[in-house]
């Protein structure tokens, strides 16, 4: 959550609308409407009555919309089929993969390339290094601005935040782990290597590097969540070469 509100949060304007449930000053649910027509929702397993609250506020926002949930978050489902709301099997979906931070590959780059963590003074080299990474889908809408809101958002860490840089300075592999100290776990977001660099093991070595650091800082365990269909199977590859073991799916909800 910390990463997507905030980049692009400025250009957004009123497309996106949240809300809480509370019970007693405990949040037990909140709803994020991607206007026009996604929402995201987490509820509290022991509040399971509350979803159909957040389905009815997305529904009065957007009739027509769709949400993804975990196949193993039950009582979202039966909230969801309650709503008039059927799976849409043949859509995209992301697997949860997981890894113990107990038994950590050494990450190793070639000569000539270094392994280091950002320092809060770098958001431009971050920016274009991220822009960088996702050139071959198209122009990226990433700006230093918004990697500034990000590298100013809580829960973020300089430290945990690594690359890999060229001797021109550039930042040429990247990934940034937001760190869940109440749980010990890490989740890996996002993750990018410049076209021109990748097949050299940089996306494993940065991966490595930034769940090694996560481990000095109190961390067990670390998450990703890429795409598991095979759209695009390149990701979960990656990070299944360092040590991840697919979990629970997600999927899609339409009306």
């Amino acid at each position: 959550m910390a990463w997507q509100r905030s980049v692009d949060s400025g250009r957004r304007g009123d497309t996106w609308r949240t809300a809480l449930w509370e019970d007693d000053g405990q949040v037990v649910a909140w709803g994020w409407a991607e206007l026009p027509d996604h929402l995201s929702l987490v509820v509290d397993p022991d509040r399971p009555e509350v979803a159909a609250e957040v389905i009815a506020w997305f529904r009065s926002l957007a009739p027509n919309g769709a949400c993804s949930v975990l196949e193993s978050e039950t009582h979202l489902v039966s909230a969801l089929e309650a709503a008039g709301f059927h799976p849409d099997d043949g859509a995209p979906f992301f697997t949860h993969h997981r890894i113990s931070l107990s038994d950590l590959r050494t990450p190793v780059v070639p000569d000539g390339l270094t392994l280091r963590h950002v320092r809060p003074d770098e958001v431009e080299k971050q920016a274009a290094g991220h822009r960088a990474a996702w050139s071959d889908w198209g122009p990226s809408k990433v700006t230093d601005e918004d990697f500034a809101a990000v590298m100013t958002t809580w829960p973020y860490r300089p430290e945990l935040d690594w690359v890999v840089e060229a001797p021109t300075g550039d930042f040429v592999a990247t990934a940034l782990i937001w760190h869940d100290r109440v749980h010990g776990i890490g989740l890996v977001e996002p993750v990018g290597c410049a076209p021109e660099y990748r097949r050299r093991g940089l996306g494993q070595a940065v991966n490595l590097a930034a769940l090694h650091a996560l481990r000095e800082a109190g961390g067990t365990d670390a998450l990703v969540c890429p795409r598991g269909d095979d759209g695009y199977p390149q990701a979960r590859a990656l990070y299944q070469s360092i040590g991840f073991k697919p979990g629970a799916r997600t999927k899609l909800y339409v009306t």
